[in-house]
């Protein structure tokens, strides 16, 4: 008999229907023996339903009382999957974040998990019930209930099955595994039976939305296999594991593609200690993660800063950085939305040359002019036009071959 945490997406209970479809398969696995925590997402859009409907009442609403609001869209879910095991005689009990043990660190919407106290899902298991969680959520040391970010129920699911010392976590969505790119910018994408945590980290962080970051991070820190599968048939997903061995001449895994970007510039700035870290700084207290960032050359004691955030956090992005323009003695600061950052990642980059010329190569061939370029040893990103994406990462796909088992440059 094993544990098992199983975990739900939004399209997965997206309806009545689909949630006593799940409920079903849930009953087969526990038929067999095992012993069964699920994890759920807050049904199809419901999510952004409230996200919309919270601005409609103030544009910008408070942070705490938005992740109240948002919080409850997975304990529908996880009441309704409950009621769905009961109709079908299997014994169940529902746990909001709290109830579950979830302790997170106090930032009301992007909050990370301190710690995972699963005693009350652990005592339901071992009575023989199906313990469903509300995914995405938990609490303060004060109470508060905190979010923890988009995608956030996979990071429950992951140290909810680290918490128990479960045997496996499943992650049941809409697509039966992951893919080399998103099928649906590439349909000769090929899925891959096994990937690293660190190539899954790298795709996931760069936009690939099969799985959340910090739901990886968790898997690697607590040695959680995670096997992604669909929620709609039995065959078998891609597993996210520490070790996968790569094939031999393999290079690149994956492209991760984010059209969830605006590029700032803030140009004209002093040619000066401090003053970079003033800007990031800023931008760090306002809780705003940076991703691709330039410096130009510096000129006449001056040089320009580009960066991007992501497109959710545009307003307050600019709300912070445009008092210090003045503050700092830059000279203006822009923006641009309509651009999309594409990645390369694998593994086997580190021990290859050319990788980046032969982007590079493949974006030009394809007349795709490239505005930052950042690197890392498993990844390599370009932001460009958003109008070219779907373009670049066909012609990306292409020169790398990773429609075949063996992901190898064109000579």
């Amino acid at each position: 008999m094993a544990w098992i945490v199983q975990k739900y997406g939004g399209t997965s209970v997206g309806s009545a229907e689909k949630i006593i479809n799940v409920a079903r398969r849930i009953v087969r696995t526990v038929s067999k023996g095992h012993s069964v925590a699920v994890v759920v997402s807050a049904m199809g859009d419901t999510t952004d339903a409230l996200t919309a409907l919270a601005k409609q009442i103030m544009p910008q609403p408070d942070e705490r009382e938005l992740a109240r609001l948002l919080a409850t869209g997975e304990q529908v879910s996880s009441a309704l999957l409950t009621m769905a095991l009961h109709a079908l005689g299997q014994a169940a009990v529902s746990f909001t974040g709290a109830e579950a043990g979830v302790l997170t660190d106090g930032v009301p919407l992007n909050a990370r998990i301190c710690d995972f106290k699963a005693d009350a899902v652990r005592q339901a298991l071992e009575a023989g019930k199906v313990a469903v969680v509300a995914g995405f959520q938990g609490v303060d040391r004060c109470g508060e209930i905190n979010t923890l970010g988009r995608g956030g129920s996979d990071t429950t699911a992951v140290a909810l099955a680290a918490a128990l010392g479960a045997d496996s976590c499943e992650i049941y969505t809409d697509v039966d595994g992951i893919y080399t790119i998103d099928p649906r910018l590439v349909p000769a994408a090929r899925k891959l039976t096994a990937i690293t945590y660190d190539e899954m980290l790298e795709l996931a962080s760069l936009g690939a939305k099969v799985l959340h970051p910090r739901a990886v991070e968790c898997g690697k820190e607590h040695g959680v296999v995670i096997h992604v599968r669909s929620s709609f048939h039995d065959e078998e997903g891609t597993l996210v594991k520490e070790d996968v061995g790569l094939e031999k001449g393999t290079v690149i895994n994956g492209i991760a593609c984010d059209e969830n970007q605006v590029k700032f510039a803030v140009l004209g700035v002093p040619d000066r200690p401090g003053v970079a870290a003033k800007i990031f700084s800023a931008v760090a207290q306002a809780g705003i993660n940076v991703d691709l960032i330039v410096q130009s050359i510096s000129r006449a004691g001056e040089n320009d800063i580009l960066f991007t955030v992501a497109e959710d956090d545009f307003e307050k992005a600019r709300s912070v950085l445009q008092p210090l323009i003045e503050e700092i003695g830059a000279s203006t600061l822009r923006y641009q939305h309509n651009v999309a950052k594409i990645s390369v990642v694998g593994a086997g980059m580190i021990h290859h040359t050319g990788v980046a010329a032969g982007m590079f190569q493949a974006l030009a061939d394809a007349g795709i002019n490239i505005e930052i370029i950042s690197t890392s040893e498993i990844k390599i990103s370009c932001l460009i036009a958003a109008e070219h994406l779907q373009e670049a990462a066909q012609a990306i796909h292409s020169y790398f071959n990773l429609q075949e088992s063996c992901a190898c440059p064109q000579e």
